[in-house]
């Protein structure tokens, strides 16, 4: 049978591609997984408490986009947030996780042409995967934009040829980004919102790390798009729960964006959309409102970064992030120092290079490996012990 040849250009996803790198050889030593970004703190205890509370509600049909009180609940705290005043019916939906949302508003605010030609949607290099696969699925062209220690790891959108910006229709950008850690500050947003204005572009700002962070919160696109009376069209920011609650499992995200784009992200999600569970977005109701939780998390992420700062101070290719909860260490070559690290010790990473795609300057994710920091201190502590004695002794 034929398939797509939409897709034939994307690789294996990247866990698929690192059970494929390791599988054939025995863990070193006890295994510790420190690959996926997948969250370990508690999530506050009183979630039971509210679940259990709306339980008869999962025999209900689910808003589809979100009931009134959660969504009044994102715009409150958006406004805490952000100092930014959104109208809760019009500008808002709630998602069944954001990878929905990533995935599915390029299907429903892309044009599949602009200026005669196929459409172009511009991305960091390396990105979040799903940005490639939204792409092929709404049948235009990805290209990848390379965020390099050189550029301080945010692409360089205005360094784009005219000729590629004036077919673009959609910019990612992630803040702090996936995988570097990198926050966008005032200046970027500015210059990015500049631009979308100036070639007719729309911001897909993907700002789902936003409340993990070690300095001052990250800069917002909203805030700044509200400073210099931006589009609202020209902007659709997504945010979740998963990271900054610890509730990746519960799938609960936000879009917020002008009341048009909205309107046309809803009209696709009656049809193809999978609504969050009545019960459950009582739950992520709760979440917004309450901050308590979000201090605790990220205080035990900062103990943790302040642990890497100690591990690798010697280490001359070492960058300490700003944001999010990875660590982007440059070694030789990732998957030669995956493989060498699962051997010698059991500590499992991500190469770079499978987060990137190869560009005429070469893959920017060749030479680095990912590293997360969701397990407790302790772990955390030995695996970055064994990554520095193994890959930089």
């Amino acid at each position: 049978m034929d398939f797509p040849e939409r897709f034939s250009n994307l690789p294996e996803y990247a866990f698929s591609r690192l059970r494929l790198l390791l599988d054939n050889y025995p863990a070193g030593d006890e295994v510790l997984n420190m690959s996926i970004g997948d969250p370990k703190h508690a999530f506050p205890i009183w979630i039971k408490n509210v679940l259990e509370k709306h339980i008869n509600e999962f025999r209900q049909y689910p808003p589809n986009d979100g009931s009134p009180e959660l969504l009044e609940a994102i715009s409150q705290w958006i406004q805490n947030r952000y100092g930014v005043s959104i109208d809760s019916i019009t500008e808002v939906m709630a998602l069944n996780g954001t990878r929905e949302g990533l995935y599915a508003s390029l299907q429903a605010l892309c044009p599949e042409f602009k200026n005669g030609a196929q459409s172009i949607v511009l991305m960091p290099n390396p990105f979040y995967q799903v940005y490639a696969a939204a792409a092929l699925s709404s049948n235009v062209k990805p290209v990848y934009i390379n965020a390099t220690k050189e550029n301080n790891f945010l692409p360089d959108f205005s360094a784009v040829s005219k000729d590629i910006l004036e077919k673009t229709a959609v910019i990612y950008v992630c803040s702090p980004s996936n995988p570097q850690g990198a926050i966008a500050s005032e200046s970027y947003w500015v210059n990015l919102l500049n631009l979308a204005e100036k070639f007719n572009i729309r911001i897909f700002a993907d700002e789902c790390y936003s409340e993990i962070y070690r300095g001052n919160p990250p800069v917002g696109i909203l805030e700044i798009a509200k400073k210099i009376q931006a589009n609202p069209e020209r902007i659709v920011s997504f945010h979740s729960l998963s990271k900054r609650s610890n509730v990746a499992g519960l799938r609960s995200g936000f879009v917020v964006s002008g009341p048009k784009n909205i309107k046309a992200m809803k009209r696709l999600r009656a049809y193809a959309g999978a609504p969050l569970p009545l019960p459950l977005q009582r739950v992520a109701e709760h979440l917004w409102k309450d901050e308590k939780h979000v201090e605790i998390n990220r205080a035990l992420y900062k103990e943790k970064f302040k642990t890497a700062d100690e591990v690798f101070s010697q280490v001359a290719s070492y960058s300490s992030p700003l944001g999010g909860f990875f660590l982007w260490l440059e070694v030789e070559d990732g998957e030669a120092a995956a493989k060498n690290l699962w051997r010698k010790s059991g500590v499992k990473v991500l190469p770079g290079s499978y987060l990137s795609r190869d560009t005429s300057n070469g893959n920017p994710g060749k030479k680095f490996i990912r590293v997360a920091l969701v397990e407790p201190i302790n772990d955390i502590k030995r695996g970055l012990h064994l990554i520095k004695e193994i890959l930089y002794n």
